[in-house]
């Protein structure tokens, strides 16, 4: 009999292990996502006043899907010549992600950086340049990173 005890404490003890390992290595898996972020987006609708968004027409990551909003909460021209808002880039579905951005319009290049997020978006960093298209698209190139976040 008591050696049932025992073979049943080292299954239960075993599973224990078993179980922490799984959830270090997929802890382990989230820590290092990070890559290259190429978005276009389309300004017809924006007219530089508090509450305008632009809409992301091309995106190469599936979390900011094409149909995304990038909407800005300042006014262009002030400073005169440049944007310098703050944004939030809604993916849909709760998914949101906040940060700054900040375009010369005389030279027509930028910078944005995120730096948090909700839904599949939470943890998520990026540093972008952007730069005229043409008419009224824009590019965002650079890199972004998801830092892992602690359990809740």
């Amino acid at each position: 009999m008591k050696r049932k005890g025992f073979v049943t404490s080292i299954a239960l003890l075993t599973l224990v292990l078993v179980a922490g390992f799984v959830r270090t290595a997929s802890v382990s898996a989230h820590e290092g996502r990070n890559g290259q972020l190429n978005l276009q987006k389309d300004c017809t609708g924006y007219t530089g006043n508090v509450g305008g968004h632009c809409t992301i027409t091309l995106s190469h990551f599936g979390k900011i899907p094409a149909g995304s909003h990038i909407n800005y909460d300042q006014a262009a021209g002030v400073p005169t010549g440049l944007l310098d808002s703050n944004i939030v880039l809604d993916a849909g579905a709760g998914n949101r992600a906040f940060g700054r951005c900040t375009v010369d319009f005389s030279t027509e290049l930028g910078l944005c950086t995120l730096f948090d997020g909700t839904g599949l978006l939470a943890g998520f960093t990026a540093r972008v340049d952007v730069s005229h298209l043409g008419g009224s698209l824009w590019a965002w190139n650079g890199t972004y990173s998801f830092n892992p976040l602690p359990p809740r």
